[in-house]
């Protein structure tokens, strides 16, 4: 039976959970996720995962930050006064929004805290910071 390896585009089914069960994310109903591994299109420890799995073969894969999205970085927060957003925008705890850093480049933010006076905006991954579960299914393999 042929395994999966770098170059071959990939569809698989998945579960991604948290460490405490919790899932985030499954393709189970809806199509497959297809993917040609190697060519980074996914998280690394995802990618890796799939490598030298056969077609119908099962496997849970633990994922850490590194090979995921990366550590939390609390330089990515900030606190910001509700004055400054423009009057069309009223934010709110899990709005997603788009601003701009120093050099003037697109920087996606999420609302995660609002209080009287600020709004607090979080840079980092959603999934930032976490050990990721994946249970993943390789449905089809081809080149």
């Amino acid at each position: 039976m042929p395994q999966a390896k770098d170059g071959d585009k990939v569809k698989v089914h998945y579960t991604g959970k948290f460490k405490n069960g919790e899932v985030f994310d499954s393709s189970v109903d809806r199509e497959p996720l297809t993917f040609k591994l190697g060519a980074k299109q996914l998280i690394p420890g995802f990618e890796k995962g799939v490598l030298g799995m056969e077609i119908g073969e099962t496997k849970s894969v633990e994922v850490t930050p590194g090979d995921a999205y990366g550590p939390y970085h609390d330089r990515l927060v900030s606190v910001v006064k509700k004055t400054q957003f423009p009057k069309t925008i009223t934010p709110r705890v899990g709005q997603q929004l788009q601003t701009q850093d120093q050099s003037g480049r697109p920087v996606n933010v999420r609302v995660t805290e609002i209080n009287n006076e600020d709004v607090t905006l979080d840079a980092n991954h959603p999934l930032a910071g976490k050990t990721l579960v994946f249970d993943i299914e390789l449905v089809e393999i081809s080149e």
